[in-house]
C-alpha cells in the first residue's frame, strides 16, 4: 500500500514537472513560431484574416521585398563584421587571461580575477556617455570599432571565468611535461590547452553570440550611418512615414535575423552544454 501511494506521488510530481516544461516550451516557442508563420503570409492575408491563422498559401514575396527594397544586406555584412572580430578578440584576449590567472602562479592572480568579475557589476547603459565622448574624441565614431570595443569588453568578465572555471581542473602535471619535453609556455598553450578547451570556446561562443547579433544600443548610439548600420537598428527601416508598418516585409526582415542564432544554437547547443559544466565536478 506504501509502494503504491510513494509511486502515485512520484508520478503525480513528474506529471507536474512535464505540464511545467510544457507550458514554458509554448510560451518559448510560440512567437518565433508566429512570426515564421506570419512573414510567409500575402499582405492579403495579412490584412483580412485573423493575425493568429496560419497562412493560406506559402508566399516568399516578403523575403524577396525585404531583401531588395531595403539595406538589408548591407546590415547583415556589418553584423557579421562586428559579431565575428567581436568573437575573436573575445575567445583570444579571455582564454589568454584565464590561462594566465590560473595557471602561471604570480602574487595577485586572485586580485586580478576578482578586478574581472567586478566588471560584471558595471552597468552597460552608464557608461554610453563617457564612451562617446571617449570615442568622438578618438575620431572612431561611424567605424566597425566603436561597436567591437564595448562588445568585446563587456563580455570579457563572464568569459575568463568560463575559462578559468575550466583550466582549473586541467592537470599542472600535463604542463610541466610539456615543458619538460622543451614546449614554451606559449607553444603549450596554443597546441596543448587550448584544442581541449574547445567546449568552453564553444560555450563563449554561443552566449555572446546572441549578445553581438542583438545589440542595439551601443549601435543606435554610436552609428548614424545608414551603410554602418547593423540588422537590429536596420529593421527600423520598415516603419513608414506616420508610423505605417509594412508588416510582410518587417516579419520577414525579423525571420532572416533570427534564423542564424537559431541555427548556430542549434549546431553548438551539445558542446554549449558540456562547456556550462565544465569544471563543475571533477573526474
Amino acid at each position: 500500500m506504501r509502494k503504491n501511494q510513494m509511486s502515485a506521488t512520484r508520478l503525480a510530481g513528474r506529471i507536474c514537472v512535464y505540464f511545467i516544461a510544457a507550458i514554458i516550451f509554448v510560451i518559448q516557442v510560440y512567437p518565433v513560431f508566429w512570426i515564421f508563420c506570419t512573414s510567409f503570409k500575402s499582405q492579403i492575408d495579412i490584412a483580412n484574416t485573423s493575425p493568429f491563422s496560419l497562412p493560406g498559401s506559402i508566399s516568399f514575396g516578403n523575403y524577396i521585398e525585404a531583401w531588395t527594397t531595403s539595406s538589408l544586406p548591407t546590415y547583415y555584412i556589418n553584423s557579421i563584421i562586428v559579431v565575428g572580430f567581436s568573437l575573436a578578440g573575445l575567445v583570444i584576449l579571455s582564454a589568454c587571461a584565464g590561462f594566465a590567472i590560473e595557471k602561471m602562479r604570480f602574487r595577485l592572480n586572485n586580485a586580478v580575477m576578482t578586478y574581472f568579475l567586478a566588471g560584471i557589476t558595471v552597468p552597460i547603459h552608464s557608461t554610453l556617455i563617457p564612451l562617446f565622448q571617449i570615442y568622438k574624441t578618438a575620431g572612431i565614431l561611424n567605424t566597425h570599432i566603436a561597436l567591437i570595443l564595448p562588445m568585446t569588453g563587456f563580455n570579457l568578465s563572464m568569459s575568463i571565468y568560463l575559462f578559468t572555471a575550466f583550466y582549473r581542473f586541467v592537470p599542472d602535471s600535463l604542463i610541466e611535461a610539456a615543458v619538460i619535453d622543451g614546449s614554451g609556455i606559449l607553444h603549450c598553450f596554443a597546441k596543448i590547452i587550448l584544442p581541449m578547451s574547445k567546449n568552453t570556446i564553444l560555450t563563449v561562443i554561443t552566449m555572446n553570440l546572441i549578445f553581438t547579433w542583438n545589440e542595439f544600443t551601443f549601435t543606435n548610439t554610436f552609428i548614424n550611418e545608414n551603410k554602418l548600420k547593423t540588422i537590429p537598428v536596420g529593421l527600423y527601416d520598415y516603419v513608414g512615414s506616420r508610423g505605417q508598418v509594412n508588416w510582410g516585409a518587417t516579419f520577414a526582415a525579423i525571420s532572416l535575423f533570427m534564423l542564424p542564432l537559431l541555427i548556430v544554437y542549434f549546431i553548438l547547443n551539445k558542446g554549449f552544454l558540456a562547456g556550462l559544466a565544465a569544471g563543475a565536478t571533477k573526474e
